[in-house]
Order: structure tokens, then C-alpha cells, then sequence
């Protein structure tokens, strides 16, 4: 599969390096694909890079990776994506990381859905940490993968990518449901920042059978 990755941060690095390791075409799309730094990130994870434009032109699936103060200029940058998987990874985050932007009427992943008009938008790789993409397996438990989107074709192959990481990826419903998702993300952050570190999952547990 085609995919390219809209930011080169930890978790567009980390998740472009893994689909990459698992066989799919994967490009980066760069503000300065030239620039030496970005090339040999992209070499180094076995990735292509290219223009955003140009990363997003040749994909089927579209990954939204970028800080959430950077999402409408990424999404100016890719151009046209009717048709295309778009899976958004961000968060509306403040920058302090202690609240969200947006909540309780729209959500991050609803706005982006406004701003890439024809995408086939799914929320996911939203509620945890990059550390948790580069190893999900807890004690030989799959972290889970909540995801969220109003496309069902898009929304069984956002689930089969987080699949092939590792997760456990559970349908949480339609796009609204990132208005629950993205404040989820932030318990996690928080967690993450003031008590727990980052080597821990929000996880689902289910009985045997169930």
C-alpha cells in the first residue's frame, strides 16, 4: 500500500518506519524534502520523501501526523484528497499540553474533516505514544487502538494498519466519537507527563469469550 506521512515528528516517524519495516511504499511529506536532515531520517527509516503535495498525490492513505497548530497549513499543502484514507493522528492540544483546544461541540479530528473536504477521515494513533506504536505488546497483551470514522471501508483499513503494529483495534463509531478520543488522548498525556512516564496503555480488557 501506498502511504504517506504528514509530519516526521515521533509519532509520524515511528509510524512511517513501521508500515515501512512491514512492507508498504511509505513517503514523508517535507516542507524541504531538499534539506539533508530530513533525507537521511527518511533513508535511515526506509522511506521516501517528497513535498506534501507530492507525498499525498501517489498515496492511497494519508496520514495526519503534524502539532495541531500546524494541521490547516498541512492540510493547504497536500492539495486535493477526495477519495483518499485520511488518518488523523493529532490532537487540538494547547501548547502547554494541559487542555484541548476544541471539545464538547466539534472535535480536532471533525475540523479536519472540514478542511480536507472528500478525505475519508478516521480518527486513530491519537491515544497514546509514539513508544507505544514502536511496541505495543504489553506482557503479551496488545494495547488498544480506539478509532473513529463515518467511512467503513476507510475505517477496516485504518484497522488493519494499527493491526499490523500490534494494537487491538476496537471501533469506537462514528467521527463524533474524537470529541471522546481526543480528551481520552489528553488523560494519557497527562498521566504520561506528571505521573506515570510513557511506558503504560489505557487498555480495554475484556473477559475470555466475550
Amino acid at each position: 500500500m501506498n502511504i504517506a506521512v504528514i509530519g516526521m515528528g515521533n509519532v509520524g516517524g515511528t509510524l512511517g518506519k513501521r508500515w515501512a519495516a512491514n512492507g508498504h511504499a511509505v513517503t514523508f511529506g517535507s516542507r524541504r524534502p531538499a534539506d539533508p536532515k530530513p533525507r537521511a531520517e527518511a533513508a535511515a527509516s526506509k522511506c521516501g520523501i517528497d513535498t506534501i503535495a507530492g507525498a499525498a498525490a501517489g498515496a492511497a492513505v494519508v496520514v495526519l501526523a503534524t502539532p495541531w497548530p500546524a494541521v490547516r497549513a498541512a492540510l493547504a499543502a497536500a492539495g486535493d484528497l477526495t477519495g483518499k484514507v485520511l488518518l488523523d493522528c493529532t490532537n487540538p492540544l494547547t501548547p502547554d499540553f494541559s487542555r484541548l483546544e476544541l471539545g464538547h461541540t466539534t472535535s480536532g479530528g471533525e475540523e479536519v474533516a472540514k478542511l480536507a473536504p472528500g478525505a475519508r477521515v478516521v480518527k486513530i494513533c491519537n491515544t497514546t505514544g509514539a513508544n507505544n506504536m514502536e511496541n505495543p505488546d504489553y506482557a503479551g497483551a496488545p494495547a488498544t487502538m480506539l478509532y473513529a470514522g463515518d467511512d467503513p471501508a476507510a475505517k477496516a483499513t485504518a484497522a488493519a494498519l494499527a493491526k499490523e503494529l500490534g494494537f487491538d483495534p476496537i471501533d469506537f463509531g462514528p467521527l463524533a466519537g474524537a470529541q471522546l478520543l481526543e480528551p481520552l488522548a489528553l488523560v494519557w498525556i497527562t498521566l504520561a507527563f506528571n505521573r506515570l512516564g510513557r511506558d503504560f496503555v489505557l487498555n480495554v480488557g475484556r473477559r475470555p469469550g466475550a
